[in-house]
């Protein structure tokens, strides 16, 4: 059945959840899943959600075997891709491909808030090893970034 889903500052008539309930490597994240897992979505072969990071937040450091599309809708912030760190604004949209480990961090006064599209069938996150975050450090901009 066609809907609209009503939002008011920032949030939409559907749960407010934790980002994660386990693990130490984020911080100040919250998500709302606005399509894709309600009863009459089952057809949709994707998910929408948004996620709220407040000042000084930031989300796990992690990649996947899928890709995303990330469109900022609220303040600014910085994002780690892989080696590199890019700053982030409103309508900004970072596409996130295929094993390429991601972490978004909020730098301004305001929350980043942006929508993130993935698909219904995915993998599950994985976190970077040891290893991994030592090749991820070679880039000084990365090193004093990442958070895990």
């Amino acid at each position: 059945m066609a809907k609209i889903i009503r939002a008011e500052h920032y949030r939409w008539n559907v749960p407010l959840k934790e980002y994660k309930t386990e693990g130490t490597g984020f911080r100040h994240v919250t998500r709302q899943t606005l399509l894709g897992e309600a009863d009459g979505e089952e057809r949709l072969n994707f998910i929408t959600r948004y996620f709220e990071v407040q000042p000084g937040g930031y989300s796990s450091l992690e990649r996947h075997e899928h890709p995303h599309v990330v469109v900022i809708i609220r303040g600014e912030g910085e994002v780690v891709l892989e080696n590199r760190v890019e700053r982030v604004r409103l309508h900004d949209c970072v596409y996130i491909s295929p094993h390429t480990f991601h972490q978004f961090h909020a730098t301004g006064d305001d929350a980043l808030g942006f929508l993130c599209m993935v698909d219904r069938e995915r993998d599950r996150p994985q976190l970077p090893r040891d290893e991994d975050v030592e090749r991820l450090s070679t880039n000084p901009a990365v090193r004093a970034r990442i958070r895990t």
